[in-house]
């Protein structure tokens, strides 16, 4: 199956909430835990055991293993393992952005199956160019892969890169939307390729219905709402609302992060 089809049956059966497992220093301390590798590991899997039997997407942030080398990239790879056999789908959030064989590199490196952290998707960075993307994009369809490409973010220094205007008159977000569009075009349940749009933007003009998912970050503990997701993504074809923080300050008792992943499916359902 396609990641369109993957991700549309996950949100069918278990709802659109994306649960990110980000393991900050200050939330190892809110659980009582040393910001070392023992201490990343009983966070990262202890928050895979609570969430990701109940998620339709988990998203682990990169960096925050990579801060401890070789042996944070290990708990990565469990991260990746186990959370793929409670039957969660695996968006890997490292916004890569390259040219040329560096762009293959990062392609091979998550999304082909013979890497240990090998993903479902991936985040990526069109910046240098939407066609610098070709090499990720291209390994995405060999291998069923997702890539969702940043559009629309909510950090405060985007709208200068992604508000620009290029030669045609369209912004460079309107632009890469547009790319996306073409990507998904007679995909069916829903295309693979998708964009990246913050839940805490307020509005845009953009056309945000590319038949392809909207990863939405910012939802709960930084603002955004059930009523923004409404508001803002009413013509997406999919959208996976993501909050990372709401859910792990719930840890580490496992029920409370389990209930909380449900109790924020039926209300984004509702």
């Amino acid at each position: 199956m396609t990641f369109g089809s993957r991700l549309h049956a996950a949100q069918a059966d278990r709802g659109p909430f994306c649960v990110g497992i980000d393991p900050h220093a200050a939330l190892l301390r809110e659980w009582g835990l040393d910001d070392d590798v023992a201490g990343l590991e009983r966070f990262a899997l202890g928050a895979v055991e609570a969430v990701a039997p109940y998620a339709s997407v988990v998203k682990p942030q990169s960096a925050f293993y990579e801060r401890f080398g070789s042996r944070g990239i290990a708990v990565l790879e469990r991260v990746i393992a186990e959370s793929r056999a409670a039957g969660a789908l695996v968006l890997l959030d490292v916004k890569r952005g390259d040219i040329g064989s560096t762009s293959q590199a990062y392609a091979d490196a998550y999304l082909d199956p013979s890497s240990p952290l090998a993903v479902d998707a991936i985040t990526v960075s069109p910046f240098l160019g939407f066609g610098s993307l070709t090499p990720v994009l291209d390994t995405a369809r060999t291998h069923d892969a997702g890539v969702f490409v940043l559009a629309l973010t909510s950090n405060v220094e985007g709208p200068e890169v992604q508000h620009a205007r290029t030669d045609d008159g369209r912004t460079v977000a309107g632009r890469v939307l547009d790319q996306l569009r073409e990507l998904n075009e007679g995909a069916a349940p829903l295309g693979s390729f998708g964009a990246v749009v913050g839940a805490t933007i307020g509005s845009t003009d953009e056309d945000l219905a590319f038949n392809g998912p909207i990863l939405a970050p910012g939802y709960g503990a930084q603002g955004g709402t059930a009523a923004d997701v409404r508001r803002l993504f009413g013509k997406a074809a999919a959208v996976l609302p993501s909050s990372s923080r709401e859910v792990l300050r719930a840890g580490p008792d496992p029920a409370a992060m389990r209930d909380l992943v449900r109790s924020t499916n039926d209300e984004l359902r509702g």
